[in-house]
């Protein structure tokens, strides 16, 4: 890469809240991101990405949480168009307060994490899903093919 190619940064989070057996979703039906998917979204400069993965939640719950685990990072690497995205995925037990009467995502709502498995998800939510309830933490990396419009290597590493 030369001095005057540019890569595109971004960084988002996803925070898992879990309540014994169950965990918290957003049931999301609008634009590219339809399914069910956790808390979460874009880390704002200059905050730190465990603020923005608090933030997030409060924003789109209504709950505050603390007591964040590091659970891993799911990378998506677009080499034609300069584009790498980094999403730090946390979960968390501890949280209070009551959950949005009208969320700006969607519906929230409390599901078993064994049924959560069956439920409609985005691929790269489904991919990760588990991990978060394994010991350890994870990295993810996919490679975009922008000719052909679709994944084209995907790698997965446990720790």
């Amino acid at each position: 890469m030369t001095m005057a190619e540019t890569v595109n940064y971004k960084l988002w989070t996803v925070c898992m809240v879990q309540d014994g057996n169950r965990i918290l979703l957003i049931d999301r039906q609008h634009d590219d991101f339809k399914g069910f998917i956790p808390p979460g979204g874009k880390v704002e400069f200059p905050e730190s990405i465990v603020d923005g993965a608090i933030r997030e939640v409060k924003e789109e719950t209504g709950l505050e949480v603390r007591n964040l685990i590091f659970k891993g990072i799911y990378e998506y690497v677009n080499p034609i168009a300069k584009d790498r995205y980094m999403i730090f995925n946390y979960l968390t037990r501890d949280f209070k307060g009551e959950l949005l009467e009208n969320p700006p995502e969607g519906r929230l709502v409390w599901v078993d994490i064994e049924e959560a498995k069956c439920l409609p998800m985005q691929k790269s939510i489904r991919r990760r899903f588990p991990l978060f309830f394994e010991e350890g933490t994870f990295e993810i990396h996919v490679e975009w093919d922008d000719i052909k419009d679709e994944e084209s290597k995907v790698w997965i590493k446990r720790t």
